[in-house]
């Protein structure tokens, strides 16, 4: 059985790669802005279940895949939610408050599989070391924090300014395998179906 990964996310892609799962990717076309405009004031962690159930539900009308996973991260800190901040200004600000700081991400996951649909959310702790705004405008410039939740990465060059983690390690990448695999089993499967050649 093939997983199909409702995401043009490298990171989830590596994730999985990394776990000897090679998934097929199928990018879903989910109004994001609408869903969330739907949710003021919902917590981050019902957003991105929300989030991940639309983009698996969308690639699911879109192929004849029988396995599906979505996903979608977001990051909060000191009560607002921090999605991707798509222009380097906003990442330049959102590191500066950052800095020094903590704050949770949460990764949210949905799995369609024949007759049924099951999802759950990740969560850790991430704590920003002190950054100097020569370090952050080098950060920015790589464009690498434009396009992730809560403006970091924690496998690239965003890695150095990440001091530590409490929670799942791997919902902060942008995927789960422990939450995937505890996924895969509601719905009568183990995740080493997947793994890919053995």
């Amino acid at each position: 059985m093939k997983l199909c990964l409702a995401s043009a996310s490298p990171g989830r892609y590596k994730v999985l790669t990394g776990a000897g799962i090679v998934p097929e990717v199928v990018v879903s076309e989910v109004d994001e802005d609408a869903i969330m405009a739907g949710m003021v004031g919902a917590p981050a962690r019902d957003i991105v279940l929300a989030l991940a159930r639309a983009k698996a539900e969308a690639v699911a009308q879109q192929t004849d895949h029988s396995l599906i996973i979505g996903c979608d991260s977001m990051f909060e800190m000191g009560g607002e939610i921090l999605g991707k901040p798509h222009t380097p200004e906003v990442a330049r600000e959102r590191l500066t408050a950052m800095a020094g700081r903590s704050g949770v991400l949460y990764t949210g996951h949905w799995l369609i599989a024949p007759e049924t649909g099951v999802g759950g959310v990740s969560e850790a702790t991430v704590h920003v070391a002190p950054m100097s705004a020569r370090e952050i405008d080098a950060y920015v410039a790589t464009g690498e924090p434009l396009h992730v939740a809560g403006s970091f990465t924690i496998d690239g060059f965003g890695g150095p300014f990440i001091d530590r983690l409490e929670g799942d390690p791997h919902g902060v990448t942008g995927l789960s395998l422990p939450l995937l695999r505890e996924l895969l089993a509601c719905t009568g499967r183990s995740i080493t179906e997947l793994w890919d050649g053995i």
